[in-house]
């Protein structure tokens, strides 16, 4: 076991070290980090229409939230919410993105997220353009009337349709994300490089700063802006028949959520958490450029799947793995599921240290936290927790995984905040699945049985009991 903890010191801690530093991932963390007032609002607002209007049908014939007053109204106002967070989640991120970018070379941050939005959008088609005529019909007055307020015209025996510049909110969503890491992640460097070049207009000491700032972003963001559109008008000429950001849903975003799902990236994802919290680094952190840009943008799409369709919607279009999955199956209590490593210390430690910090992190282990047994115990390069702290979750996420796979209990399809307790945890995250808790404990109790022959062998490892058989 020492010769095994030396060699990840010496040839893995060096790595995780320089991957967690990385400036690009740290801004990348830092972005999604920065959606989440906005894709936690929108979560509350779906997962408040789950309880309303999806779940009770389950369990009472004829239940119809939209007809019940109060209900009705509620349910109404979370959709106007989910209509500006996370409907056009991508859009937010996209803005994150390059203000952390800029932030982490030290330029103006404003405006490194309005050049990458600005990018990121540009390459957007408009959903309708131009005008189409339907001739031959018989409408009622109803009708004519809703169909003028849409902004169309409409007479007894006809309808003209006109528009233009309307964005489909399935090009602001969740699909925007990869797109907008590459187009504005390219826009926003330019733009940065430019800067620190000083490259910039410049105006008297006497501006005041909002102004100058705002003109020394000028030929930046200009050279930034046109970069991007001379690509995205080369890609219209080498492929006409779909935008960017179409191709770049179907030839990698695609590609690689389907990759994500398979059995072996979940478990290589939790077992690498593991292994850089083992040496004291933040493993959600380092990794959430995987758990956010690929399992992350799943949970968004089963979030919006369940919002139009409920679960079975999901069940039929969405993903089985998503982000939430993990917090649901396999960290309860943070990561390595340490809640159980507490109830095994309180049920079977004889030592005093340990039985002092259990007791002391059983609170905030219920919700999640899990820094005070992390540091405390410690579980950091502590050599007896090694093999069950990176055992546990991964056989936690193997229960979850195929639970979910083989349609035992539903895809996580709402985003829960972190800090919600266990069991509750998932049958929210589910959209009210009774039968997660169920699978939440049965992996709650394997991994328990995990721990608990090591919390007994740490028995024999302390000094206080040698000292007290001595006398």
């Amino acid at each position: 076991m020492n010769a095994l903890v030396a060699w990840l010191e010496k040839f893995f801690l060096p790595l995780a070290s320089k991957i967690g530093g990385q400036k690009h991932l740290i801004a990348l963390r830092d972005a999604f980090i920065g959606t989440l007032p906005a894709t936690m609002a929108g979560s509350v607002a779906v997962m408040l229409n789950a309880i309303l209007r999806d779940l009770p049908p389950q369990f009472i014939d004829g239940y119809d939230g939209t007809t019940i007053p109060v209900i009705k109204q509620i349910i109404t106002i979370n959709g106007y919410v989910w209509n500006g967070t996370l409907a056009i989640a991508g859009l937010i991120f996209v803005f994150s993105w390059g203000y952390n970018i800029a932030k982490a070379y030290g330029v103006n941050e404003l405006s490194g997220g309005i050049v990458s939005t600005a990018a990121s959008i540009a390459g957007i088609t408009f959903s309708f353009a131009g005008g189409i005529k339907l001739k031959g019909l018989n409408l009622d007055p109803a009708t004519i009337e809703a169909i003028n307020k849409a902004g169309w015209a409409a007479t007894p025996k006809e309808i003209t349709a006109t528009g233009w510049g309307w964005l489909p909110l399935n090009n602001l969503d969740a699909n925007f994300f990869f797109t907008a890491m590459i187009i504005g992640f390219i826009a926003t460097m330019i733009y940065v490089k430019l800067m620190l070049k000083d490259i910039t207009i410049k105006l008297p000491d006497s501006v005041p700063p909002a102004i100058s700032k705002a003109f020394a972003s000028i030929i930046p963001a200009t050279a930034a802006l046109y970069v991007v559109a001379i690509f995205y008008w080369l890609f219209s000429l080498m492929v006409p028949d779909m935008t960017f950001l179409q191709w770049m849903q179907k030839t990698i975003a695609e590609p690689l959520l389907g990759l994500s799902q398979g059995f072996g990236a979940v478990v290589l994802t939790a077992l690498f958490v593991q292994l850089f919290w083992f040496f004291g680094i933040h493993g959600p952190n380092v990794l959430a450029p995987i758990l956010e840009s690929v399992f992350g943008v799943a949970q968004l799409q089963n979030v919006n799947l369940f919002q139009k369709g409920g679960a079975d919607l999901v069940i039929s279009e969405g993903y089985n793995w998503v982000r939430g999955s993990f917090d649901a199956y396999a960290w309860f209590g943070g990561s390595g599921g340490t809640l159980v490593l507490i109830l095994a210390i309180l049920l079977f430690s004889k030592r005093k240290d340990y039985l002092t910090v259990g007791k002391l992190s059983v609170g905030p282990g219920i919700f999640n936290i899990n820094e005070p047994i992390m540091f405390g115990l410690p579980i950091v390069l502590n050599p007896i927790m090694f093999i069950p702290f990176l055992l546990a979750p991964v056989v936690s996420v193997s229960i979850g995984y195929f639970a979910t796979i083989w349609g035992l209990v539903n895809p996580v399809s709402q985003q829960v905040v972190w800090v919600t307790p266990p069991f509750l945890m998932s049958f929210l995250a589910t959209g009210g699945d009774w039968r997660a808790p169920i699978v939440t404990l049965v992996a709650m109790v394997v991994s328990f049985l995990i721990w608990v022959p090591f919390v007994m062998a740490a028995n024999k490892m302390d000094p206080s009991l040698d000292e007290e058989a001595e006398k």
